[in-house]
């Protein structure tokens, strides 16, 4: 195998390569040897069918071409290595001529890590919002817990906004039942828009025993796009009741005997929280920094495999909601090139940040232990509702545990990097990295509770 690579430009190069046809003779050998499994020919066994039947049933031109399939990536692999490139994404291949009994010659172009030039991380500085707590955030906390801890207590009145309701269900069009359209002793919130459209309207000031009719547009099944006449009957009307703000309520929601010491527990995590925020604020300025300072260039393949990955995965999640893109471009009001657009800009950011978390770990040679690996496998695999081997197995399969083990090294990368940023805030006053590892320290010992 010969081959020469051109450089077209910091992020892409066009490897030329030639395969002498005696270097083709071992998949040349497979393909015969894999298609003679697959075909049956009387008198034969199969698998012992000879080359020239092969030839005759199939065509020669068949098994040339499954040869060359197999050659490509092999000669492509030992191309790189050849000429130390750090290839990313899927190369581009074209045949420039082959013809049986001569060398396959062909091209392959693809993208490769540029070099990057990179400033000392130290010379960074990012300022961030100053660490502000309002006492209605507090509040805004202490009214989410009480509602965990609201009973509903039966009323003898018509139902309002917040009250609670068991209700029955009947859909109509054009007085025929819809498939699936009967529901009975429901529990629904008046004013949660949380079934059909209309129903929450149609609630306020039934009484317990009251029913109505409400016209609603079906989104699904047979009827979709039609409009369907609802009866509904309210059976029970319950409100919520808080528990008082006092320190029995502090001992039943939480470790503390006061309402005093509860509010500070609150105003401590709301703190916590902020400070976390000012971290992740100073990481993607810092990011932003150092990707301009280096000039970090995105490789095109790269982008627009990413934005392809990225679209798929919203597809794929709209779908799992029984939603289509088409009526998430009509919700968000945008048109499929504005996605299109938004994806590509975040690919871009995130491609460079990439490459210039790879240079960074190239650069401190930062390696990745295996406890270390294991434990995000194990945190993908807690996210994925899957047993770790069950989730590592299939990474492998699909060959993306690299992408993994490279995640790992690059969040190392940036640990370094957030070590060795100067951070203050808005007023001046600098912000350290405990509140972080406070946080971090918490969900690790969360993760083990559970």
């Amino acid at each position: 195998m010969k081959s020469t690579v051109e450089t077209l430009s910091p992020t892409r190069v066009r490897l030329a390569i030639e395969v002498p046809f005696v270097e083709l003779e071992p998949s040349l050998k497979k393909a015969y040897r894999e298609i003679g499994q697959q075909v049956q020919v009387p008198g034969f066994r199969r698998g012992k069918i000879p080359a020239a039947v092969i030839d005759q049933r199939v065509g020669r031109g068949t098994v040339l071409n499954e040869a060359v399939q197999e050659a490509i990536p092999q000669n492509i692999l030992a191309a790189v290595r050849e000429h130390d490139l750090k290839t990313l994404g899927r190369p581009e291949v074209e045949i420039t001529e082959f013809n049986d009994g001569d060398s396959l010659n062909f091209t392959a172009e693809v993208d490769v890590r540029p070099e990057l030039t990179l400033p000392d991380p130290a010379t960074v500085e990012v300022t961030v919002d100053e660490l502000q707590i309002d006492e209605s955030e507090v509040d805004e906390q202490v009214k989410n817990l009480r509602e965990r801890f609201a009973t509903l207590k039966t009323v003898e009145r018509a139902a309002a906004e917040g009250d609670y309701v068991q209700i029955d269900l009947n859909a109509t069009v054009d007085g025929e039942d819809v498939p699936g359209g009967s529901a009975s002793n429901i529990s629904h919130e008046v004013g949660s828009k949380q079934l059909l459209p209309g129903l929450d309207e149609a609630l306020v000031g039934l009484a317990a025993g009251d029913d109505t009719t409400f016209t609603t547009q079906l989104v699904g099944g047979d009827f979709a796009g039609r409009d369907a006449e609802v009866a509904v009957t309210v059976r029970t009307v319950k409100e919520k009741e808080l528990p008082e703000l006092d320190d029995d309520f502090a001992q039943m929601a939480s470790e503390f005997d006061s309402i005093d010491e509860l509010r500070a527990d609150l105003r401590e995590k709301v703190s916590r929280g902020k400070r976390v925020e000012q971290i992740y604020a100073a990481r993607d300025k810092a990011l932003e920094q150092l990707v301009a300072a280096a000039e970090v260039p995105a490789p095109e393949g790269v982008v627009r495999e990413e934005v392809e990955s990225r679209k798929q995965a919203m597809v794929d999640q709209l779908e799992r909601i029984g939603a289509s893109m088409e009526e998430y471009l009509a919700a968000e009001e945008k048109t499929e090139e504005q996605i299109d657009a938004e994806l590509a800009e975040a690919a871009t950011e995130g491609v460079k940040i990439q490459l210039l978390l790879d240079t960074l770990a190239d650069a401190e040679d930062t390696q990745v232990s295996d406890d270390e690996f294991g434990h995000e496998i194990v945190h993908r695999a807690q996210r994925a509702g899957m047993a770790p081997q069950q989730y590592y197995d299939q990474l492998v399969r699909s060959g993306a545990a690299g992408a993994v083990f490279g995640d790992v090294r690059r969040g190392k990368a940036l640990a370094s990097v957030m070590e060795k940023i100067k951070i203050k805030d808005s007023a001046g006053n600098e912000v350290t990295l405990d509140a972080l590892r406070a946080e971090s320290e918490q969900a690790h010992d969360h993760d083990h509770e559970h």
